[in-house]
C-alpha cells in the first residue's frame, strides 16, 4: 500500500495554518492604521491609496476571508481526515484550494487601495477576482464532500455538519450576491437594483457573518474543545439541534440591517424576528461548548489553549445576545449608525472568531510539526494581552456608540437639535484613542504568536500521521 493510502495530508493543513496567523498579522496591522487614522486623520499622508475609505476594506477582507479563511480550511481538511479515517480526496485539489485561495488574498491587498471596488460589504472584490473565489470554493467542496463520501467511519461528526453548511451556504451567497454585468476589466455593475440590491447585499452580508464567521468556527468548537479538554462533548443530541436550528434561522436575519429603509416593513419585523430567535440556538451552542468542560474545570488554571477556546465562547454568547438585542426596531433607532454596532462586530470579530481560531491553532500547530510548542508560557502571556485589547475595544465602542446615538437624537424644548454633527464627533475622540490601543494591544499579542509559533516550527519537522485501520476505529 502507498505511503499516501496510509497517511493523513498534513501538508495543506500546515500551509493554512502558517498562513492563518501571517495574514492575521497583516489584516490586524491594517485594522490598527485605520483606527489611528480615525482618532488622528493626518495618518492618511493624503495618499489616495493609503486613505481610509481604501484600507478598511481591505481590513475587513484581510481579517475575515485571509486569517478567518485559513484558519477555516486548515482545520476543516483537518478534521474531516481525523474523524473520517480517511485522506482528503485529491493532494492537487487541496492544493489549489491553497495556492489559489492565497492568490484571492494578494489579488484583493493589490486592487482594493487602488480603489477598484464593487463598493458591496464584505463583497468588495471585482469580478475577475469572483470567479476566482468561485473556482476555489468549487474545488474546496469537492475535497470536503469527496473525503466524507470515502469515510471508513459509518458516522459523520457533527464538525463537519457545520463545517459542510459553511461551505455550501457560502458558495450559494457568493454568486447570487456578486450577479453583475462587467462593463471593464475590473469594473462590473449589480444586476440588482435599489432596495432590492440592498436586501441581497444583507441577505449576503448578515449570512457571512451567520455562516462563515459562525457555522464554520462553531465546528472548530466541536471539535478542539473536547479534544483539548480531553472530554467528550457535553451533549451530542444538543449539537444537532443547535446546528438544525442555526441552518434554518440564520439565513432570514439580513432584513435587520436595513431598518428605517425604504425596505418593505413586513421584511424589516421578519428579519428582527428570527434575530430574536436565534437567541435560542446561539446559547444552546454556546452552553454546550462550555459545559463540556464538565468535570475537569481545573484544567483552566494550568492550560492556556484551553482558555482560549473556553473565553472565545463566552464571546460567542455575549455577542449573539447583544446582536439579536439590537435588530429590536426601538433599539436600532439608538444603535443604527454608531459606533456601537462596531463594537458588536469586534466582540464576535476578537472575542469569537479571532480567539477560537488562535486556540485552534495552539492546538494543531505543535501536532503539525511533531514537537511541544516552544513556550506554553508565551501563550498564557497572549491570552491576557489578546483579552485585555479586546476589553479596551469593545468597552470604548459600546460607550462612544451609545454616546452618539443619544447625541444625534437630543433635542431642544423648540424642537432644534441640541447638539452639532461635529461636537457629536468631537465627543468620540477619546473613545477612538482608546479603541486604537485595544487594537495595538491585540496586535500585540500576535506578534507574540508569530515568534512562539515560528520556534516551535524551526525545532519541529513535517509529520505524517497514519490513518488508523478500520478494526481500530471506534
Amino acid at each position: 500500500m502507498s505511503n499516501e493510502a496510509t497517511t493523513y495530508n498534513y501538508k495543506v493543513v500546515r500551509q493554512f495554518a502558517i498562513m492563518t496567523v501571517v495574514w492575521g498579522i497583516v489584516g490586524m496591522a491594517v485594522g490598527v492604521l485605520i483606527a489611528a487614522q480615525m482618532a488622528w486623520p493626518v495618518l492618511n499622508f493624503d495618499i489616495p491609496w493609503l486613505t481610509f475609505g481604501r484600507l478598511r476594506p481591505l481590513h475587513t477582507n484581510a481579517v475575515i476571508f485571509a486569517f478567518g479563511g485559513c484558519a477555516l480550511f486548515a482545520t476543516s481538511y483537518y478534521v474531516v481526515q481525523r474523524t473520517c479515517h480517511t485522506r482528503l480526496i485529491s493532494d492537487k485539489l487541496a492544493a489549489f484550494t491553497f495556492w489559489g485561495w492565497q492568490s484571492v488574498i494578494v489579488l484583493a491587498a493589490i486592487t482594493l487601495p487602488l480603489g477598484f471596488t464593487t463598493s458591496k460589504e464584505y463583497a468588495e472584490l471585482e469580478w475577475p477576482i469572483d470567479l476566482l473565489i468561485t473556482a476555489v470554493w468549487v474545488t474546496y467542496a469537492v475535497v470536503f464532500f469527496g473525503t466524507i463520501m470515502r469515510r471508513r467511519i459509518k458516522h459523520i461528526y457533527v464538525a463537519n455538519w457545520f463545517f459542510g453548511a459553511f461551505i455550501l451556504t457560502v458558495a450559494l451567497l457568493h454568486v447570487v450576491n456578486s450577479a453583475a454585468v462587467p462593463v471593464a476589466a475590473l469594473k462590473s455593475y449589480s444586476v440588482y437594483a435599489g432596495v432590492q440590491d440592498a436586501m441581497i447585499q444583507w441577505w449576503y452580508g448578515h449570512n457571512a457573518v451567520g455562516f462563515f464567521l459562525t457555522a464554520g468556527f462553531l465546528g472548530i468548537m466541536y471539535y478542539f474543545i473536547p479534544k483539548q479538554a480531553e472530554r467528550p462533548v457535553y451533549s451530542y443530541r444538543l449539537s444537532v439541534v443547535h446546528f438544525w436550528a442555526i441552518a434554518f434561522t440564520y439565513i432570514w436575519a439580513g432584513p435587520h440591517h436595513l431598518h428605517y429603509t425604504a425596505l418593505p416593513d413586513w421584511t424589516q419585523s421578519t428579519g428582527m424576528v428570527f434575530s430574536l430567535i436565534l437567541l435560542a440556538p446561539s446559547w444552546g451552542g454556546m452552553i454546550n461548548g462550555i459545559m463540556t468542560l464538565s468535570g475537569a474545570w481545573e484544567k483552566l488554571r494550568t492550560d492556556p489553549v484551553l482558555k482560549f477556546l473556553i473565553v472565545s465562547v463566552s464571546f460567542y454568547g455575549m455577542s449573539t445576545f447583544e446582536g439579536p438585542m439590537m435588530s429590536i426596531k426601538t433599539v436600532n433607532a439608538l444603535s443604527h449608525f454608531t459606533d456601537w454596532t462596531i463594537g458588536h462586530v469586534h466582540s464576535g470579530a476578537l472575542g469569537w472568531v479571532a480567539l477560537v481560531s488562535i486556540g485552534a491553532m495552539y492546538h494543531l500547530i505543535p501536532r503539525l510539526f511533531g514537537v511541544e510548542i516552544y513556550s506554553k508560557k508565551l501563550i498564557e502571556t497572549h491570552f491576557w494581552i489578546a483579552t485585555i485589547g479586546i476589553v479596551l475595544y469593545i468597552t470604548s465602542m459600546w460607550i462612544s456608540g451609545i454616546m452618539q446615538g443619544l447625541m444625534w437624537r437630543a433635542v431642544n424644548t423648540d424642537g432644534t437639535l441640541t447638539y452639532s454633527f461635529v461636537e457629536s464627533v468631537q465627543a468620540m475622540h477619546p473613545f477612538y484613542i482608546v479603541r486604537f490601543m485595544g487594537g495595538a494591544v491585540f496586535l500585540l499579542g500576535m506578534l507574540i504568536m508569530a515568534y512562539n509559533v515560528y520556534k516551535t516550527v524551526s525545532i519541529g519537522k513535517s509529520i505524517q500521521a497514519t490513518i488508523p485501520e478500520p478494526a481500530a476505529a471506534h
